[in-house]
Formats: structure tokens, C-alpha cells, sequence
């Protein structure tokens, strides 16, 4: 397992993030305190989290997923990890979440960090996001900006100086993105150089061989403001492990859940994934390894978020840190984007 720094911030991520939005509805307790062991025994130091998991979210189930890691982490030597979460933005009508209050202003985002800590049962969150903007952006497979959408919204030094009181409070030590934009990742980084507010140093969107929109005006954005991607969904619901090619899999997420992946119910989709599937068996990897394996060899790329409902499933996802792709198989990849790039965005 190898570490990278996050951003400028002086974390050490390991290379695979264990995503956990899965505990409290597809994973009981036991099962995952069993991910969490095995995952931190192979090396893995970073665990993902968010206010609103497990995924979909409910009100029976809200908070589950941080109230299972904290079971587990208060027994744990909390220094040797490092934990991240999230909270959650306007939009999504969670009636259940904080009486519905969404914005990202002072009063819930102190409201959200408290109720997160108790859960997680710790003194600190190493790394706090914000799971999508407070303002109006495209987002969840959307793909075209309509300003006759855009409505008022907490302005970001307001978010930023708010965030900062809680750092100075100890409560989180940096603060990250979730599904942002180029805009977005440049002007919370010009207010907070301005004003001297805390820097964000990481962004979480999602990024597969099906959906590689970050490679463009994302990349520029965050290479230029040293911001580390910790990329999710690098399996897209899956899809890339090839299992979906003859139809829904039974106890999945997209069976079980309706609506749920649309993203990836798109047309080229299916012929694309043949194509990457077709590369993995040429090179005698699974489709699973090959496709975390190219997300790990981005450059912009701090950490992969995996998750996994079974402990097969895991075992597999953490082993894809030893395959490399060479420039042959890469540039394969890149042949069968070049044919249909993005199908899923």
C-alpha cells in the first residue's frame, strides 16, 4: 500500500479510501467492523463516511453508517487513522436531516460536525466535506448548466469562515469538496488565499473509465490549487466489474434499490463495458482490477474510494494495488474512450 499527501494538508492518505455507505443497509454491523479490520490489516489508513449513509438514504437508516464506525474506531488507536465525512447540501429534500434545514451556513454545519462526532465517537474529524454544493450546479449524471435553476445560496466565504471557527475549535482538522465543479474548486480556493481562511484540500467526484469528465477543466482546476481527487464510484455501481452485461444481478444496488445508478442505464454503456472487459481478459486481470488500477494511475488521483458489500468483494478491490497498467493496456483504455468517451457522466 502506498500513502499519498492530501492536497497541502499534512495527511498521508493510503492509495485505497474503504467507502462505507453501504453499512446500515446492505451491511450489518459485524460485517462491517470485519471490512474495517481487514482493510486497516492490509494497509489501508483512510475511511469514508458521510452525515446522510447509509445510501439510500432514509430516516430509519440516517446516521447508521457513522454510528457502526464509531462502534468500531473508539477501540481503535485513533491517531493511525484517518477519518473523513461529509455534510450533506440542499437540494435532496431530507425532511428527516437536521428538521430539514440544508444550507451550508454556521448554525448546521456546527449542528452536523457535533452530531457526527458523537456517532463516530471521537474528539475530531480529520477530514470534513461537503457532500455537494449549497449553490444550484448540474449534478448525479446531469451534464448541462440552466441559470433559470440557480436560486439563493450561502455565499462561500460565509461557508469558509464558518468552517474555519470549527478548525480553530479542534472538532475537524481540513475541509474538502464533494461533486464540485471547475468554478467551484477555483473560487473556494481564491477566497480562502484572500481572506486567509482554511484551504480546501481535496475534491470527491466521481471517476471511472465510463465517466472521465475530471480529465479536462477538473484537472486544470485542481492541479493548479494542489487539491488531491479521492475519487468514487471507480467501479461505476459495478457496471465495470462486467456482472451487469446480461441484465440486473440479484442483492445489487441497482436491483435492489429503484432509480438507483441511472447514470449508468444510458445507451453505449453496455458496448463500452464489453470493450473494457474484453482488455482485462487480453491481459489476464479481472475487469475489477483493471478498472481500479487506471483510476489509481491518474495523476491527480490521492485516493480510491472502494466500497464492497461482501468481504470476496473487498479482498478482490484491495488487491487491484498491486497491478500496474503498462502503456500498452493504458493505451488500450484510452482506444476504447476515444470510440465513446464518457458514456456514463
Amino acid at each position: 500500500m502506498q500513502y499519498n499527501q492530501l492536497g497541502e494538508s499534512d495527511l498521508k492518505v493510503s492509495e485505497i479510501c474503504l467507502g462505507t455507505m453501504t453499512y446500515g443497509r446492505q451491511n450489518t454491523i459485524e460485517e462491517a467492523h470485519q471490512q474495517l479490520d481487514y482493510s486497516v490489516a492490509q494497509g489501508i489508513n483512510f475511511i469514508d463516511a458521510a452525515e446522510m449513509y447509509p445510501v439510500p438514504p432514509s430516516a430509519e437508516t440516517y446516521g447508521l453508517t457513522e454510528s457502526y464506525i464509531g462502534e468500531w474506531l473508539k477501540h481503535q488507536q485513533r491517531d493511525k487513522l484517518i477519518v473523513a465525512t461529509k455534510i450533506a447540501g440542499p437540494g435532496r429534500g431530507f425532511k428527516w436531516l437536521r428538521g430539514g434545514a440544508e444550507a451550508i451556513e454556521r448554525d448546521n454545519i456546527k449542528q452536523a460536525v457535533d452530531e457526527s462526532l458523537k456517532r463516530l465517537q471521537t474528539d475530531y474529524i480529520d477530514l470534513y466535506q461537503i457532500h455537494w454544493p449549497d449553490r444550484y450546479v448540474p449534478r448525479f449524471g446531469q451534464t448541462v448548466f440552466d441559470p433559470t435553476q440557480i436560486k439563493p445560496s450561502v455565499p462561500i466565504v460565509e461557508q469558509l469562515e464558518a468552517f474555519a471557527d470549527i478548525i480553530q475549535s479542534g472538532k475537524i482538522r481540513y475541509i474538502g469538496l464533494s461533486n464540485e465543479t471547475p468554478w467551484g474548486v477555483t473560487q473556494f480556493s481564491n477566497v480562502a488565499k484572500q481572506l486567509g481562511l482554511p484551504k480546501v484540500v481535496s475534491i470527491q467526484n466521481a471517476y471511472n473509465l465510463l465517466n472521465r469528465v475530471f480529465d479536462g477543466a477538473l484537472a486544470e482546476a485542481v492541479y493548479h490549487e494542489n487539491i488531491g481527487l479521492l475519487a468514487y464510484s471507480p467501479l461505476a455501481f459495478g457496471f465495470l466489474t462486467g456482472k451487469h452485461l446480461n441484465g440486473k444481478k440479484e442483492n445489487t444496488r441497482v436491483s435492489l434499490f429503484e432509480n438507483f445508478g441511472q447514470r449508468y442505464f444510458k445507451p453505449k454503456v453496455t458496448e463500452v463495458v464489453t470493450a473494457y472487459v474484453e482488455v482485462a481478459k487480453r491481459h489476464q486481470l479481472s475487469p475489477a482490477q483493471l478498472a481500479l488500477a487506471f483510476v489509481r494511475s491518474r495523476w491527480f488521483v490521492a485516493s480510491t474510494i472502494i466500497g464492497a458489500t461482501t468481504l470476496e468483494q473487498l479482498k478482490e478491490n484491495i488487491e487491484s494495488v498491486n497491478v500496474v497498467l503498462d502503456k500498452e493496456i493504458l493505451a488500450e483504455l484510452d482506444a476504447v474512450h476515444a470510440q465513446s468517451p464518457n458514456p456514463a457522466p
